[in-house]
């Protein structure tokens, strides 16, 4: 049995290009791993089976649609293993759908928990490889702290960080799906009249200004300069998103941003006991399910319990 412990992840800064030719869009995407995680945990069996436990398992899917299961045979084909023989259950603790990369957590928790069910050694440079085979998230969570992903994501630079960041997440009431969210950006550009191509849409970078406060451990320059090119989309699709980055703002937050393509909302705090307050204030808002609060960054996946 191998458990392998997987944090989820915030985009401190999410620049979207013009659509490509292949419908993705080229970013400038800021990854921050946060403490708030899921354990997957790998045993022996017939087969490629899934299990989950936590608030969202029942929107979890157990067949081969899940990252986990994907991963899984994935790193058994890259080995020539003709019967992969893995269950694989999920503790969930990150939000379904809710643009934290829980899925992909998944996916990059059941990659190092196979490798090392199966005494493969694999290369970290090759699981990030095959990481990046099963979507645009999974090579990070596999490499954890802050990281600019460009590309789709997937092409990972590790970046300085300083100190401690602390982190309110407001959980909303079901999903919302990534590629509906790139489609309602992509139809926003076009009804401004700016265009959505790449022609329209310069190639985003990372804002120096951003990676300035990440390397000093500033949690207002941060503040400042928090970012995400989906947030209108997100919002347009789901418009009450609006009054939770409002309640959380009012509540006393440096700064809210909808996470990734959300629906989950980001809130930085000053300090841990901030974050206390504010989870509390969100919870009674009546604008989420519930909030979390968290600190960050922290490593990617890691193997947290091995037994016979």
């Amino acid at each position: 049995m191998v458990t392998v412990r997987v944090p989820a992840k915030v985009n401190v800064q999410l620049g979207v290009g013009g659509v490509r030719p292949d419908g993705y869009h080229d970013l400038a995407n800021v990854f921050f791993a946060v403490a708030l995680g899921d354990q997957v945990t790998a045993t022996s069996g017939p087969g490629v089976t899934l299990s989950c436990d936590g608030p969202d398992a029942a929107a979890v899917p157990l067949d081969d649609s899940n990252l986990a299961a994907r991963a899984a045979r994935l790193l058994a084909a890259h080995h020539g293993l003709a019967d992969p023989g893995v269950h694989l259950h999920i503790d969930k603790a990150i939000p379904v759908a809710g643009g934290m990369a829980g899925g992909s957590a998944d996916g990059a928790a059941a990659l190092l928990a196979c490798d090392a069910l199966w005494g493969l050694d694999t290369p970290l440079p090759t699981l990030l490889e095959l990481a990046a085979e099963l979507g645009s998230d999974v090579p990070f969570a596999l490499l954890g702290g802050v990281a600019l992903g460009r590309g789709r994501g997937e092409l990972l630079e590790p970046l300085p960080v300083s100190g401690t960041f602390h982190w309110v997440f407001a959980v909303a009431d079901g999903g919302l799906s990534t590629p509906a969210v790139f489609r309602e950006c992509d139809r926003l550009r076009e009804e401004s009249g700016l265009g959505s191509s790449l022609a329209d849409v310069p190639t985003p970078d990372a804002d120096p200004a951003l990676l300035a406060a990440l390397a000093e451990g500033d949690p207002v320059a941060l503040a400042a300069a928090l970012g995400n090119d989906l947030q209108a989309a997100a919002v347009s699709l789901r418009p009450a998103l609006a009054d939770t980055l409002h309640a959380g703002t009012e509540a006393g937050a440096l700064a809210a941003l909808v996470s990734g393509s959300g629906p989950t909302c980001a809130f930085l705090a000053k300090d841990a006991d901030a974050a206390a307050h504010l989870a509390t204030a969100l919870r009674t808002s009546g604008t989420c399910r519930t909030a979390h609060a968290t600190h960050g960054p922290v490593p990617g996946a890691q193997v947290v319990k091995t037994s016979a």
